[in-house]
């Protein structure tokens, strides 16, 4: 009580110089042109985590039974722990590599099945790995979901994807592909590989905006978009924009679907713009390798 007693004045004081109003009640910005944290705010679905609408596009999934061909695998991480992931190992010593992103609930048995079905279809001669971002937590409820990415911590995030790059080697040529959260980051994946990265696969994720950011792609995306009022078709458009500045490729599709039309968990599966999404991602994927 005290501390809002203290609060209180100085926003009083505050409006009579900006002449605009303050709502106490906000603990990050006193107006959109002021923000009072010192981070920038977040580029991706982290910022969205909490907001019960947000949680509302994603029904929790359907249950599934998963029997893998693949196996759980270890990391070192360069922040001294353990990354982990599922990898589907090619029949051959190969260079190729697919880093799979998961959506916010987790590296589930879904995120697997997708690791497993892309595994056979690139021709088994890719070592097809799915990065655990939360360290061995899952979820399918949509409000603990919102929990587990906002408590994710940037830093860790990008240990484990240099740990899957230490891990795929020197040599490793590696695309990547993800869903929702898992769309935003098999961007950044690419953009962290440097000359190891050859192409990315963007499923609804946030794209990232920063122009200087995207001239360290080493490969062009292909970006699969929903329509949703989130990641809008002004903030695709302006991705396509910021691409274009920095010189590099893109393609892209907006399908008229829900956020999330493409994942068989979500109860508002589209298996038919999901299967033509599919094809252009396993087209695109074949190309690089």
């Amino acid at each position: 009580m005290l501390k809002l007693y203290f609060t209180l004045p100085l926003l009083f004081i505050f409006s009579l110089f900006t002449g605009k109003e303050i709502n106490p009640k906000s603990s990050s910005r006193l107006d959109a042109g002021m923000t009072i944290c010192h981070s920038e705010p977040l580029n991706d679905m982290r910022q969205w985590a909490m907001d019960p609408e947000f949680q509302a596009l994603h029904p929790a999934p359907v249950s599934i039974v998963f029997e893998g061909i693949g196996t759980e695998i270890t990391m070192p991480a360069a922040d001294g722990m353990e990354a982990k992931g599922y990898m589907v190992k090619a029949k051959k010593k190969s260079n190729k590599w697919l880093f799979v992103y998961q959506e916010w609930w987790g590296l589930n048995d879904y995120i697997r099945r997708e690791a497993d079905k892309f595994y056979k279809d690139l021709g088994e001669n890719v070592n097809v790995l799915a990065l655990d971002m939360y360290d061995g937590k899952s979820t399918s409820d949509p409000q603990e979901a919102g929990k587990l990415i906002s408590s994710t911590k940037e830093e860790r995030l990008i240990n484990i994807v240099k740990a899957g790059y230490d891990f795929a080697g020197t040599k490793a040529q590696v695309a990547s592909v993800g869903w929702c959260f898992g769309g935003s980051w098999s961007l950044r994946s690419a953009i962290i590989g440097g000359k190891n990265n050859i192409g990315s696969v963007i499923y609804y994720g946030m794209p990232v905006d920063k122009i200087d950011e995207l001239k360290k792609l080493n490969s062009d995306v292909l970006g699969l978009f929903a329509t949703e009022t989130r990641i809008s078709k002004e903030v695709i458009e302006k991705f396509a924009e910021n691409m274009k500045a920095a010189g590099k490729g893109l393609e892209y599709k907006i399908f008229p679907g829900v956020h999330g039309f493409a994942n068989p968990s979500n109860p508002k599966y589209d298996k038919e713009n999901a299967e033509v999404a599919y094809g252009m991602a396993l087209k695109y994927l074949k190309s690089k390798y």
